[in-house]
């Protein structure tokens, strides 16, 4: 197993959220939350979090929880993570950020009904990044309902071990081989050294998978 998988699903991004303050009806207004969110997870799911924090503030209305940065609004599709890379040019720590609960701006943002519908964009962009890697995304649409719900499980829990099993049964991993098979090539081709070609055995090892292409297609 990468040892780079290892660490992006380890990983986690310190926030400190801040309830806009054009919905704040309370004095003094709450304190920020800090949340520590995993970098392979995804802001609406927070809300379980969030919600309870803020809710004694917020004024009358139907929640729809919605994020941003700098004024920009965070498109809830992507992986935090990758979010937080995309955006942060000078990483912040924490990670400042403003939550709002009504007001969502769905001219903006595609419309977002909570864990269902963060669960159906992961499951969209498997597919696509299944035609990616192997040409069609047969394998992802027969899934098994059990295998779906382990999936998306293992996303939740941030379990890895869980995501390999089921992942494995799709096939995708062969974006992984290829790339391997180029580095390989290339490698020979160049007839480099000996203490060049332990690096580039190094480089082998964090190969491409299906999740790093999934994550960056859909370009911020």
């Amino acid at each position: 197993m990468s040892e780079a998988q290892k660490y992006v699903w380890k990983g986690a991004i310190p926030l400190q959220i801040h309830l806009h303050e054009s919905e704040v009806t309370t004095l003094p207004p709450p304190s920020p939350a800090l949340v520590l969110a995993p970098r392979i997870g995804y802001l609406p799911l927070l809300v379980s979090l969030l919600k309870p924090h803020f809710s004694t503030a917020l004024p009358p209305g139907v929640d729809t929880i919605w994020f941003e940065y700098n004024g920009l609004p965070l498109k809830w599709y992507i992986p935090t993570g990758v979010l937080f890379d995309l955006l942060c040019m000078e990483p912040e720590r924490p990670w400042n950020l403003t939550v709002h609960f009504r007001g969502y701006p769905s001219n903006l943002l595609l419309p977002c009904e909570g864990e269902d519908s963060v669960k159906w964009s992961f499951i969209n962009s498997l597919k696509e990044a299944a035609y990616v890697i192997n040409g069609n995304c047969k394998n992802v649409m027969n899934m098994s309902q059990p295998d779906q719900v382990e999936l998306w499980g293992s996303v939740l829990n941030g379990n890895l071990e869980s995501f390999r099993r089921v992942s494995s049964k799709l096939k995708l991993e062969t974006f992984d081989e290829q790339y391997t098979e180029n580095i390989d090539s290339v490698s020979t081709k160049s007839e480099q050294t000996t203490g060049d070609a332990e690096a580039a055995g190094q480089v082998k090892t964090s190969g491409f998978s299906w999740f790093h292409v999934r994550t960056f297609s859909h370009p911020y």
